[in-house]
């Protein structure tokens, strides 16, 4: 479970079963994750990330008006974020009365706020053999046990009934399956491999790389889908002929920054390198539009979002705090076509 999905849980859990969850409740849950930065200058950046990663995730949402964040300290942070529905109930039954099987006992002293039909769905498949049956890809768990592809999905990611010392996948027997990305294979197997970020910059990119032969395969990542998609690249080293440096390029705002990051700590988790910035693509984005791009409303991120670009990270810094934002569709084709033969030594 990586720190943004224990984030997450103990956000729950200190929910009390509302759907707007308070600041201080906020700061609550984000020191049971990390209490050695309870003094840290580092923290609040910190405590932003995480909000922003899980408000991409759509797991929470933050709120739309500036007066409704605490700016006397950058970042600035939410007075409130609000939980789905689906994380808050009224219904609370007294789970303690329910003879649960051995799985399942984590609910009579653990408030989860999943409506008790669901509870008891699980139960049932766990009681009836569940625990011999074969390993499947979630959705198919899922359909099996409440009738739905998608319910299983959603109670992993937006509710407490899953992590350490309570369920898993494997406990149900499934597992999650990342969504397969699109890829092009490019012309000289040992090279890196270029993850873009939007469908028309890697359709550019395709074919810049079938002339140049920088990166082994330039992969689509569907934009905020990389984050829950990102381990399919082991996928991709197999056909390759093995791991390798995987690079990244997409939109510089906030959400462009957000995603890779995010992907790489999950794909960590799962074997996969570090994802590096493409720099050089940064740099000429950066360049061709002399750092001026589209207003972009919406609170500064934390400082710290912008280190993982290197040399990049304070022009960036600036471009944000400015209210501004540029789409990696700068660098183009008609860019692109610009340096079929000059910079044979394209930085990596």
């Amino acid at each position: 479970m990586t720190p943004t999905d224990q984030f997450h849980r103990h956000l729950l859990d200190c929910s009390d079963g509302k759907s707007r969850v308070g600041l201080e409740a906020v700061r609550e849950a984000f020191q049971r994750v990390h209490p050695e930065l309870a003094t840290a200058p580092s923290a609040r950046a910190k405590l932003r990330g995480l909000l922003d990663v899980l408000e991409l995730d759509e797991r929470i949402q933050l709120p739309k008006g500036r007066h409704l964040w605490d700016a006397s300290t950058l970042p600035s942070l939410p007075q409130w974020v609000r939980l789905p529905p689906e994380s808050s109930s009224s219904e609370k039954p007294d789970l303690r009365a329910v003879p649960w099987c051995p799985e399942l006992r984590f609910l009579a002293t653990t408030r989860v706020f999943v409506p008790l039909s669901d509870l008891l769905k699980l139960q049932d498949f766990l009681a009836h053999g569940g625990r011999e049956r074969p390993t499947v890809p979630i959705k198919e768990r899922s359909l099996d046990i409440f009738g739905d592809e998608k319910r299983l999905d959603q109670l992993v990611r937006g509710s407490a009934l899953f992590g350490d010392g309570r369920l898993t996948p494997e406990t149900l027997r499934c597992s999650i399956v990342p969504e397969p990305l699109p890829w092009k294979a490019g012309p000289d197997p040992t090279r890196p491999l270029l993850v873009v970020e939007n469908a028309a910059t890697w359709h550019s990119y395709c074919r810049w790389n079938a002339a140049r032969g920088l990166f082994c395969a330039v992969v689509y990542g569907c934009g905020n889908r990389f984050m829950d998609s990102a381990t399919f690249i082991l996928e991709i080293f197999e056909a390759v002929a093995g791991p390798r440096r995987v690079l990244y390029f997409g939109d510089l705002d906030p959400q462009g920054l957000v995603i890779p990051q995010e992907a790489s700590a999950r794909g960590q988790t799962a074997g996969l390198p570090t994802i590096e910035p493409h720099l050089w693509s940064y740099r000429h984005l950066l360049a061709v539009t002399d750092g001026h791009g589209q207003a972009h409303d919406a609170p500064a991120p934390a400082p710290t979002l912008c280190d993982w670009l290197g040399d990049c990270a304070e022009s960036v810094r600036r471009l944000f705090a400015a209210g501004r934002r540029l789409a990696q569709e700068h660098i183009g084709w008609e860019f692109l076509r610009n340096h079929l033969t000059d910079d044979p030594a394209v930085p990596l």
